[in-house]
């Protein structure tokens, strides 16, 4: 879903001219990140909260080389879902999420392990 789509949404749900569903929305995107910049929290009740969070500097290592690298402070933004909506979404996924899965591969037959199977080193073609 993108914006456009969200315009058309309001314009058949609230019965709004078009100009008036982009206003709309336009404002609602603006205040969420007006609020966002100036620190405060946008909690939305049933779907979430969008807040910054302040990381502190801290040394790294570059997995490349091995050597400490310093990272410097910054701000982050954040979305946490709400509760309401996390279990909205897993529900949609089939069942309870990793409980059915951890289940189901407990019922498995155990595979058998054996030599493993040497290959040449030709490519195939």
């Amino acid at each position: 879903m993108n914006k456009l789509d969200l315009v058309r949404s309001a314009v058949e749900r609230l019965e709004l001219s078009r100009r008036d569903a982009v206003a709309l929305i336009d404002g609602v995107f603006d205040d969420i990140q007006a609020a966002v910049i100036a620190g405060e929290p946008v909690k939305v009740p049933g779907f979430g909260q969008f807040k910054v969070r302040d990381r502190a500097a801290r040394m790294a290592r570059n997995p490349a080389t091995g050597e400490q690298v310093k990272v410097p402070a910054k701000r982050v933004f954040k979305f946490l879902p709400a509760k309401a909506l996390k279990e909205a979404v897993m529900s949609k996924r089939g069942g309870r999420g990793g409980a059915a899965r951890k289940k189901a591969a407990s019922k498995a037959p155990a595979r058998k392990t054996g030599a493993a199977k040497k290959t040449s080193g030709r490519k195939k073609r």
